[in-house]
């Protein structure tokens, strides 16, 4: 029954009820995201991904960010069954995952974070330069390979350094270089700096620049290049919900790094706590994969629009369509 193991009859029954009540609250709390979140989510992700995809013309920076973000959203998708049904959250564990799959779980988790978040770090930062510059390189895609080979790419050889920390960190100490690199407080040390520190120094150096820049009012406010307004409020609301559903995890990899592994607690009831947090933070990170595809949908007026496109598009079929041929001329002229 997740971390309750560690009682027996003779502890305490006030700690062994408060272990098993947290198993509970986490098990009703992963069947409602299972339940309701994760097909919402993993749809919502799909159909954004799709319908930007099959609208290049009509794609914006923006645009490109968010289908990185939902990319990233999918494979947490997939991610979030596996550790959600695993012992950790569960109060009857469906299975007991070796090694292997919880690094392969790991680090998929680690590099759709590391995308998430320097998707949001760059999104407000081109958020500054479209208010400051209107009719910049923010309102077009002719440098999207560039920008999705980085953010990938980015992540990836970011998080390779801590996940060779894990990874020797579950293997066999008769490997002599990993035998040394056993330490998963520097893993985590290191992902909370790359992952979170500098994503939010970053995003908070860009919010100073927009509000020094809302202060300054100039004749370029009146630009109709500029991206609609709704826009702007989905780019200041996914930025600080992003931030909102991550703090919570990169807190507990903080509290791992400067506490130590919690095997050293001397307190059990504290170090029931903490894996419930833990626990609890993980979840959270999984609801940003639910959250920000519902408030693209939401706040964003041109997805409606393309949707509807895409779905005349594939209702004609092969034969060229009406309102695709007038968008082309548009698009030509």
């Amino acid at each position: 029954m997740w971390s309750c193991m560690v009682y027996n009859e003779t502890d305490d029954n006030v700690d062994l009820r408060l272990c098993q009540d947290f198993g509970l609250i986490l098990s009703v709390f992963s069947l409602v995201y299972l339940i309701v979140c994760f097909p919402v989510g993993l749809c919502y992700n799909a159909l954004l991904v799709v319908v930007n995809l099959s609208n290049k013309v009509t794609m914006t920076m923006p645009d490109v960010y968010f289908v990185n973000i939902a990319i990233a959203g999918l494979v947490l998708n997939l991610v979030a069954p596996v550790e959600l049904l695993g012992p950790s959250f569960t109060r009857w564990p469906m299975w007991e995952y070796n090694n292997e799959i919880y690094i392969t779980l790991l680090i998929l988790f680690n590099i759709s974070s590391l995308v998430i978040m320097y998707s949001t770090t760059l999104l407000s930062l081109d958020y500054y330069i479209e208010r400051a510059l209107p009719r910049t390189y923010m309102s077009s895609v002719y440098n999207t390979k560039h920008v999705c080979g980085f953010i990938w790419g980015g992540a990836v050889l970011t998080s390779f350094s801590s996940l060779l920390f894990y990874v020797c960190n579950h293997v066999s100490t008769k490997i002599i270089e990993c035998s040394k690199m056993q330490n998963k407080e520097a893993a985590d040390a290191i992902m909370m700096f790359i992952g979170y520190v500098v994503p939010a120094v970053a995003v908070l150096y860009a919010f100073v620049l927009i509000l020094r820049i809302r202060k300054e009012s100039t004749p370029l406010d009146q630009d109709s290049g500029r991206l609609d307004p709704s826009i702007h409020r989905l780019l200041l609301a996914s930025v600080c919900m992003q931030f909102l559903l991550w703090t919570p995890y990169y807190m507990t990899l903080l509290v791992h790094t400067v506490g130590g592994a919690p095997g050293s607690y001397s307190n059990r009831q504290h170090l029931t706590t903490y894996f419930f947090l833990r626990c609890l933070s993980v979840l959270l990170a999984f609801c940003s994969s639910f959250a920000i595809p519902l408030m693209y949908r939401q706040m964003n007026k041109n997805f409606s629009h393309k949707l509807q496109r895409l779905l005349k598009r594939l209702h004609c079929g092969d034969q060229s369509c009406p309102h695709e041929r007038s968008t082309v001329q548009q698009v030509v002229t």
